[in-house]
């Protein structure tokens, strides 16, 4: 199985929720989530297509902050908005960073990188003193399942993949990064104990877990309103 390459880029099965819907309430909690920024903040600008929704959100609210972008795809977004985005060299800390998830388990652990861009999602995430998760209804999930998106090094792959396991190579751009975006795809218990494994694997620049510690509000949308997911910590 290592090696075979997917088509397929919308890695999380949204069934219950239609794509009007689902539209719908990503737009209510990406609007919610722009509200939250304020005068003079630094801001973390996620990826993916809740992201997209954001950003309109927060042009329209004609704030001075300062912004990092998580992709080219966003920085450019945010570019042509008129929303201001500058390296992240230039900022060591953010006030808060908004993007969105596949998956939000209900210990408040994550599943991102459906857009392979997870490892500097990641980043964002830390730097931020809260980091607010946007979604739509069909993202709470009663415990995570595969997939989980690895970036991987080109150096030394096929030894990458053979020490993963069960892992697909995905038909999809590098990251912003250079890295190659893959998929590990065997069923797992406890995300922590595979975020570890993981992140112990030499070639795996990093993975699309990300820890509760890191997750400071999940806003759902639900119907054409937002609400703030309650997390058992």
């Amino acid at each position: 199985m290592n090696g075979r390459r997917l088509a397929r880029t919308d890695r999380v099965d949204s069934a219950t929720v239609s794509s009007s819907n689902a539209e719908r309430e990503k737009r209510a909690a990406a609007e919610a989530a722009a509200e939250l920024v304020e005068d003079g903040m630094a801001v973390g600008l996620g990826t993916g297509s809740t992201v997209a929704l954001l950003l309109p959100a927060l042009a329209a609210r004609g704030l001075e902050i300062r912004c990092v972008a998580t992709s080219p795809a966003t920085e450019a977004a945010a570019r042509e908005l008129g929303i201001a985005v500058e390296p992240f060299d230039r900022l060591d800390r953010l006030d808060v960073a908004i993007d969105g998830a596949d998956q939000v388990a209900p210990d408040g652990w994550l599943v991102k990188g459906g857009g392979g861009a997870h490892v500097r999602e990641k980043i964002v995430a830390a730097a931020a003193e809260r980091f607010v998760v946007i979604v739509d209804s069909g993202k709470p999930v009663d415990r995570l399942t595969p997939p989980v998106p690895l970036e991987l090094s080109r150096f030394g792959l096929a030894a990458t993949l053979r020490a993963l396991g069960e892992v697909e190579l995905r038909d999809a751009p590098p990251s912003p990064d250079g890295g190659v975006i893959a998929d590990y795809l065997r069923p797992f218990g406890e995300p922590e104990a595979l975020s570890a494994r993981l992140a112990a694997t030499p070639g795996v620049v990093d993975h699309g877990l990300f820890p509760p510690e890191l997750v400071g509000q999940v806003l759902v949308g639900r119907g054409a309103a937002a609400e703030a997911l309650r997390l058992r910590r």
